[in-house]
């Protein structure tokens, strides 16, 4: 049995998952501000629904960015703590990547240009490709994610579709696209579903870090994380 917990606080959308051998359990919730509040009761309820503890775990997933920077600190901080305690490896997924896969599951829709609003007037971007084959996704990194106003897009070529609160600029992205999107997905958030399969593909390939490295991409160059050893409570 492989079983892995994922879980994002990096939007106002507030999810966990549980991916016992490719069956997905989610909690997804839109919950601004109150990930503090919900994130470890969200993983208990989680887990006993599943009639499993941490230590039945192989690993644990979360969307490590780009997204908002208390809420990458929330959900990093968490997993620090319940890796460290359960001695468990730590995988991070991009939340744009994640997002991509989102846009392929609605659409089957291959190459996405995911896009967060990152405030003041900037947007978090990234390009992936997704595709599922016999049942296994895979998804490619085609433009490198970055953060950038809405009116300075990086130079690059292919259709792409658009996922992501970044879309708000919807008009202004269309018109320097070299091909305006057939789809633009506003609406969606990431959601730890989407991560734990992802979290899969980089399990299988042993491409994990330890509890201590488990952090979070802020693309922001002025923010930084100091490393600390996690502070375990009582569970």
């Amino acid at each position: 049995m492989t079983a892995i917990l994922a879980l994002d606080t990096s939007t106002p959308a507030c999810s966990v998952a549980l991916m016992i051998d490719g069956v997905v359990l989610e909690d997804f919730r839109i919950a601004p501000r109150l990930h503090n509040d919900l994130i470890l009761p969200m993983v208990d309820q989680i887990l006993s629904q599943a009639g499993l503890t941490l230590s039945d775990l192989d690993a644990i997933a979360f969307g490590r960015g780009p997204g908002s920077f208390t809420g990458l600190r929330i959900s990093a901080g968490v997993v620090q703590g319940l890796a460290f305690g359960a001695d468990l490896p730590v995988i991070p997924v991009s939340t744009l990547a994640a997002l991509s896969l989102e846009g392929f599951q609605k659409t089957g829709k291959n190459d996405w240009l995911a896009a967060l609003d990152a405030r003041m007037g900037e947007i978090y971007l990234g390009g992936y490709r997704v595709n599922k084959t016999d049942g296994r996704y895979e998804i490619d990194l085609l433009i490198d994610e970055c953060v950038v106003k809405p009116t300075a897009l990086p130079a690059f070529s292919g259709q792409f579709d658009g996922v992501g609160s970044g879309w708000c600029y919807e008009e202004v992205l269309s018109s320097l696209l070299p091909t305006p999107p057939a789809h633009v997905l506003t609406d969606l958030a990431p959601r730890a579903a989407c991560i734990a399969e992802l979290a899969l593909l980089h399990f299988q390939k042993a491409d994990m870090v330890s509890a201590y490295d488990a952090l979070p991409t802020y693309l922001r160059d002025e923010i930084t994380w100091e490393k600390q050893a996690p502070r375990i409570g009582k569970r």
